[in-house]
């Protein structure tokens, strides 16, 4: 059987994207034409921000989080001027890709990564926020000699207390840098983190300001082939901490396409 992507229509104001094997969230007609307003309210909320803090908004990118959203909502995203999309899951990732086949998008993977799964995106992704250990970055380095490209990535760091999430502990932060160094394809563009689940954006503000030092931290070093131009922080509930904490990639999903099914 086909495993592309297919579009079943249901009534007329609603589109579910389906693949056997990947099921993506609908968005409603009305949804979708809010996409551009809820993008430029999105803006002028890190406009209002950088400005407080007296930051330029040119040094802040925002990558839409597509998870669960399909095509529809990628391309109505991009027509509103966004370029940058993160993605959780592999396959979820390529079907989209494959679906738009849209040389304008720079495609981010944001999710936990592993290795097996590695070679899939090597030949195409823009940037991997989610690398935490130097086995992930051994295959890094073998899928882009294979593909005869650079990968930069994002060290993730574990800034809560919190079992689900993922990223290499604070402490350990300075030494998985150097040894990722060591990996002549694979470029460390800076760090990335998760706040914790809580309702107020503030509980935030310890784990930004942790990344924030280890930046500081890693920059002192001097550690050859690396960069840390950015930290990738922040999400709908909590980026303008997160500005102001002095993040460079904010991963904005619901504030754009709504709440996910």
């Amino acid at each position: 059987m086909n495993r592309s992507l297919f579009a079943l229509e249901e009534g007329r104001n609603n589109i579910v994207f389906i693949d056997f094997g990947v099921k993506f969230g609908y968005i409603t007609t009305s949804v979708r034409k809010m996409i551009p307003e809820n993008i430029e309210q999105v803006r002028e909320r890190i406009r209002a921000t950088c400005f407080r803090c007296g930051r330029n908004p040119v040094d802040v990118t925002l990558v839409a989080v597509t998870k669960t959203f399909g095509a529809d909502a990628v391309r109505a995203a991009l027509a509103a001027g966004v370029s940058d999309f993160g993605e959780n899951y592999v396959q979820e990732l390529n079907e989209k890709r494959q679906q738009l086949n849209d040389p304008a998008i720079r495609w981010h993977f944001i999710g936990h990564l592993q290795s097996n799964k590695v070679k899939y995106i090597a030949e195409y992704i823009h940037l991997i926020h989610s690398v935490d250990n130097v086995r992930l970055a051994e295959e890094l380095q073998k899928r882009a000699e294979k593909a005869n490209r650079d990968i930069d990535i994002l060290v993730e760091v574990h800034t809560t207390d919190e079992a689900t999430k993922y990223g290499v502990p604070p402490e350990q932060t300075v030494e998985l840098v150097k040894a990722i160094s060591a990996f002549p394809r694979v470029h460390v563009q800076g760090l990335m983190t998760m706040g914790p689940f809580s309702d107020d954006p503030n509980d935030s503000r310890q784990s930004f300001r942790t990344v924030a030092e280890l930046k500081k931290q890693i920059e002192r070093e001097g550690i050859t082939g690396v960069s840390m131009r950015h930290m990738s922080m922040g999400m709908t509930h909590d980026f303008e901490v997160a500005i102001e904490e002095g993040a460079t990639i904010v991963r904005i999903g619901t504030a754009i396409f709504g709440e996910r099914k």
